[in-house]
């Protein structure tokens, strides 16, 4: 007989005296046996058929605190239906490391339920055996049965339970490791029957209210930063949905910092995160930088980039370089503004965390670059559905005949707004919204407009058919215009049934219940598309789907939407079919589309351009863009890998004869774009040389410094010496994510501490060689040098178009390699 203190649900302290070795859970709960054992035994071995986060949340402290005393921990568990939840192995992981041995039982034919904890003292063993996986109820509250017996009283038993856990842990199972756990997690879905698991945990109340703990991709991420700092990286981008947490990941990922700022490019975003911080972080001095508002020595600063990216506080006076140890942006699909970047490039935090849920900008703007193309974690919106982070959507696809979009002008990628709100404030389209609306019992919607004048139009439409609506938007100059905040409670208590917003609600919104979304503008971005959609995916309780009302017309690029709602790439041969078979929709999702959309995207996918035309017009906008910003006349090579949409780069990899790199000089000169010194690089060694940097192969990016040690303020030599090869090898790896070819090389282990000898000797043995074997038309073996440039380069290096283009060249090879993942 033992006795053993335990607080259960309602939080209340009481000591239980143990009764014999059944287990039943009617006030004799598995946990409350389990706890001292942790604490006692040499060696432990967990055989269960599935993990829960809940569960493991539970036992964590426990297990780690026999680790911490030197005992020895295995779990075996299964991976059968998906039960087993990767956030609870990730928790293992981020708490426990290496400490823990935690396998997957491996016999893919075989059903696997035991349920046994093992404990090892140094006088004897002792086994409970019964029906708790490892999940919060089956361990506290719930009925289940169990039963408890050591090796000295049943030393048989004992024998045969702990020899079969040993032959299938040795025999048959595979260790959990980091690329496991990530593949696992990669192809996860929640399964049914979780639901009701879950439902049984959040029905015993387990979490206090007033506390937060991290949950589900949260517990994933956090992971994932955490070993991303290991391996030496100072700054990173986590791509999550709308509706699943970033403000909290980046608060529990900020609790060892500091100093932390918080940027974003709204006040209501930044109060939500003051007090989502406040939860995690607990007391400490909180304020916040914009308008009037200048707080100071605070730990945690919530700041708008309009008014901390000025130059004025942009200094020491205000903040030092190094002032801050953690930088939070939120909405990071925001960072290629210049506002964004000059507070990006001035700060030296320790980390900069970037956030957002949708990182493809319309403008192709490449914000991967400013955090090194570090992607820390990416879960994009049907892969939340499917993991259960995020309702289902009901997506209804209603033809639009009251507009036609061909009598409006179309300029730079948009419509003319005056011109589409005229055509989207007349009765007739009133009605085929409200008909359609009228058709769902939803309680709270929410509805985006192309204009105030539209939105203040569709407020009195329905206002006047009995429906409690309201208009929001910037500015108080309308009838039915209310204030944000005031919209959103009315909308929350039921005063209001839906709201009509302009702009509004694309971002940092936190109404749970709202049930359904309606698009009545044309959806341009896919950027804005998804998140107004995810402002409806929230999870509440009592709320089993979204509906999504979708009013689609004869407008541009309406035939992407199938494919940003399964979350596919855009493929011409699928929109031209366009059954609805042919797209993957979240689990649990329906899409509608009435049988006139089906025809209008198929036509929309007929009368695409070719890929040769849509290369000439990109090219054109990208030429427009340069020259509006950066005053250049023709644009770069980086600048039409950052600016190009990506359908058309991801079409050119499947046809190059249309791409404009390689042979950019030759694609210039064929638009008669070239300056004078360009045009004597043609059809000589210049252009050979810069071919040869725009095709070599790359399976490191060691060549690229290898190049750049060719030049030294703005001259091209003939021979690289060491000299060149060290400072220009330095820096290239210390360029932020550019480090992590070196990190991911044995070989090149404590790079970071490398002198000359070391670094020259990398280039000999790698690059060098290369080049030399490889390109002898380019390069030559020297004696005053490593490497040196073939005779008749002579005149070419001392040409400044030249130049130019080879550094451009190298910058475009780095830059592509590094963000397609070849790092």
């Amino acid at each position: 007989m033992a006795e053993f203190t335990f607080k259960n649900k309602e939080g209340v302290t009481s000591d239980i005296e143990f009764q014999g070795n059944a287990i039943t859970g009617d006030g004799n709960y598995l946990y409350s046996r389990l706890k001292p054992c942790f604490y006692r035994a040499q060696r432990i071995d967990i055989i269960v058929s599935f993990l829960m986060e809940s569960g493991v949340k539970l036992l964590v402290k426990d297990i780690k605190s026999a680790v911490e005393r030197g005992a020895r921990v295995r779990i075996l568990t299964g991976n059968y239906l998906n039960i087993t939840q990767p956030a609870a192995l990730y928790m293992l992981r981020r708490e426990l490391g290496d400490t823990v041995s935690v396998r997957f039982y491996n016999v893919t034919n075989k059903s696997f339920h035991p349920k046994a904890y093992i404990f090892h003292y140094e006088d004897k063993g002792e086994i409970y055996i019964g029906s708790s996986n490892v999940s919060f109820s089956a361990l506290t509250t719930g009925i289940e049965w169990n039963y408890c017996f050591d090796s000295k009283i049943h030393p048989e038993d004992f024998e045969h339970f702990y020899n079969t856990f040993e032959d299938l842990y040795e025999n048959y199972a595979y260790e959990i490791t980091d690329d496991v756990l990530k593949e696992y997690s990669r192809k996860w879905k929640k399964p049914n029957v979780q639901k009701d698991l879950e439902a049984y945990d959040a029905a015993d109340g387990r979490e206090d209210p007033e506390t937060i703990q991290p949950r589900g991709a949260q517990i994933e991420a956090l992971y994932h930063l955490e070993k991303s700092r290991k391996e030496g990286w100072d700054k990173g981008i986590t791509v999550i949905p709308t509706g699943v947490g970033k403000t909290i990941l980046a608060a529990f990922d900020s609790k060892n910092y500091k100093r932390v700022l918080f940027v974003a490019h709204r006040e209501e975003i930044l109060i939500q995160a003051e007090e989502a911080f406040r939860k995690v972080r607990g007391s400490g001095k909180y304020g916040f930088f914009y308008g009037d508002k200048k707080d100071d020595d605070c730990e945690v600063l919530f700041a708008t980039v309009q008014t901390l990216g000025k130059a004025e506080y942009l200094c020491d006076k205000w903040f030092p370089k190094d002032y801050f140890d953690y930088i939070v942006v939120d909405e990071f699909h925001h960072a290629a503004a210049d506002t964004y970047k000059r507070i990006i490039r001035y700060f030296t935090p320790e980390f900069l965390l970037g956030l957002t849920a949708t990182p493809d900008r319309l403008d192709d703007k490449n914000i991967y670059e400013i955090c090194d193309f570090n992607v820390v974690y990416d879960v994009r919106l049907k892969a939340a559905v499917n993991k259960g982070w995020l309702v289902p959507f009901r997506y209804y696809g209603i033809y639009d005949c009251t507009v036609n979009y061909d009598n409006i002008s179309y300029v730079h990628g948009k419509y003319d707004e005056e011109e589409l709100e005229k055509e989207l404030m007349i009765p007739q389209r009133g009605d085929l919204v409200y008909h359609n609306y009228s058709k769902y019992n939803c309680k709270r919607a929410l509805a985006f407009c192309s204009t105030k004048k539209h939105a203040e139009y569709m407020a009195e439409f329905f206002q006047n058919r009995g429906v409690k609506a309201a208009a929001v938007y910037s500015g108080t100059d309308g009838e039915y215009n209310l204030d944000r905040r005031e919209a959103l409670e009315e909308l929350k208590d039921g005063r209001l049934q839906i709201i009509f917003s302009v702009d509004m609600f694309n971002e940092g919104l936190d109404v749970k219940n709202i049930d359904m979304v309606l698009f009545l503008r044309p959806t341009q971005s896919p950027t804005v598309f998804l998140q107004q959609l995810g402002r409806g995916l929230r999870t509440a309780e009592g709320k089993s789907y979204l509906t999504v009302l979708d009013f689609i017309g004869n407008y541009k690029k309406a035939n992407l939407l199938p494919f940003l709602l399964s979350g596919e790439k855009y493929q011409k041969q699928i929109a031209r079919s366009y059954s609805l078979t042919d797209y993957e929709m979240p689990d649990d999702c329906m899409i509608d589309l009435d049988f006139q959309i089906v025809d209008l995207f198929k036509r929309q996918a007929e009368q695409e351009m070719s890929i040769k035309d849509k290369v000439n017009e990109q090219f054109e906008k990208v030429r427009q863009l340069v020259s509006c910003e950066f005053q250049r006349s023709v644009p770069t090579r980086v600048d039409l890998f950052t600016y190009m949409d990506t359908d058309v780069q991801e079409a050119l990899k499947r046809n190059m004869k249309y791409a404009p790199v390689p042979n950019y000089l030759n694609f210039l000169a064929e638009r008669d774009l070239l300056t004078e010194d360009e045009k004597k690089l043609l059809n000589g060694k210049g252009a050979e040389f810069i071919n040869m940097v725009e095709t070599t192969r790359m399976q490191k990016s060691y060549k690229m410094p290898l190049l750049l040690s060719f030049c030294r303020d703005g001259k091209f030599k003939m021979v690289a010496d060491k000299d060149d090869i060290y400072y220009s090898f330095k820096a290239y790896y210390e360029r932020g994510g550019y480090k992590v070819d070196m990190i991911k090389d044995q070989s090149s282990a404590g790079f970071m501490t490398w002198g000359k000898k070391e670094w020259v000797k990398l280039a000999v043995i790698n690059p060098v060689k290369f080049m030399l074997d490889k390109h002898p038309n380019c390069f030559r073996k020297v004696d005053d040098g490593v490497i040196g440039l073939v005779e008749g380069m002579e005149e070419v290096v001392g040409n400044e178009a030249f130049v130019r283009h080879v550094m451009d060249a190298v910058e475009w090879r780095s830059v592509r390699y590094f963000a397609e993942g070849k790092g």
